[in-house]
């Protein structure tokens, strides 16, 4: 097939890698969002390869559309998609476009659906390759992965070691399953959809007063980013790596420092909080940052 790969970062670039390694169909153009801050991975890969890149800031004219045309593609592969693709555009190849979501559809519609289950404490995740529409992940599924959320995962254990290496993968099967002339449909249940928006800095702020679960799962589903935070005397410290720990006391409080970093309790139990990053500063080990603030046992934080 003939094939126009549409993405961005690290995981559009993968994906091309993969399907030009494999071989089995022609990439005749590459699409990626117009230059921001430096040259993004996709777009310097394509280059590499000899690719034509296409960098158009909407779909909305005629020209664009044309020259989206004159590639004569079967299928569009959007591969980490942030720009608006209309209908016109959709449906120029052959056959369409297939587009990939990092959630488990219909569930966690939107753009931050890596972060939210594990924010939600739900137990298992995944990735679906679905038909794009105006609606925001509204198309049908073509096919989806499952993957356990162990209890201490983060979005970089979940995304990078879980998803992202099998989504690249999942290309040539996506490929494939089109080339079979008869590729699934799955209508998405909108009984069982969920939408949340972008996950950021309000959302990430830790409420000690919540329950240890609550409060744990915020803390790895933000990180690495937007990253989790708190307060101690005003100054904002954002909190990465912990793990829950048992323990009864008031919640906020400083209950234990040691080299294996801050124990603070929650309602029903204890986080023990292992790095963080203080404003304006790197990220380091809690116990580090305890010792360079004179943070002490008794002390609160959020306040």
């Amino acid at each position: 097939m003939r094939l126009i790969v549409m993405g961005q970062q690290a995981f559009g670039k993968d994906v091309l890698a993969k399907l030009l390694d494999e071989k089995k169909d022609e990439v005749v153009a590459v699409y990626c969002e117009p230059d921001k801050k430096g040259v993004d991975p996709i777009k310097e890969y394509a280059l590499e390869q000899g690719l034509p890149v296409e960098q158009p800031a909407h779909f909305k004219d005629e020209a664009t559309l044309e020259k989206l045309g004159s590639y004569d593609a079967d299928l569009m592969v959007m591969a980490f998609v942030n720009v608006f693709v209309p209908e016109a555009a959709r449906d120029t190849p052959k056959q369409g476009s297939i587009c990939f979501h990092p959630s488990l559809l219909p569930l966690h519609r939107g753009p931050s659906a890596v972060n939210w289950p594990i924010i939600m404490g739900r137990k298992e995740s995944g990735y679906s390759w679905f038909y794009p529409t105006d609606g925001l992940d509204e198309g049908d599924v073509l096919l989806q992965w499952e993957c356990p959320i162990e209890p201490n995962d983060t979005v970089i254990n979940l995304y990078f070691k879980k998803i992202y290496p099998s989504a690249v993968n999942s290309v040539l099967e996506v490929c494939d399953l089109f080339r079979s002339g008869n590729p699934p449909h799955i209508v998405q249940d909108e009984s069982q959809a969920t939408y949340e928006r972008r996950c950021t800095k309000k959302h990430a702020h830790v409420d000690w007063y919540k329950p240890v679960d609550q409060v744990h799962n915020l803390i790895r589903g933000t990180n690495p980013a937007p990253g989790a935070w708190t307060t101690h005397n005003g100054d904002e410290v954002s909190i990465y790596d912990c793990v829950k720990v048992p323990g009864d006391g008031v919640a906020g409080r400083v209950i234990e420092i040691s080299d294996d970093g801050i124990e603070v309790q929650s309602v029903g139990g204890r986080v023990l909080i292992k790095r963080v990053k203080p404003k304006g500063g790197d990220k380091i080990a809690a116990s580090e940052w305890a010792a360079s603030t004179s943070l002490a046992v008794g002390d609160s934080l959020g306040t």
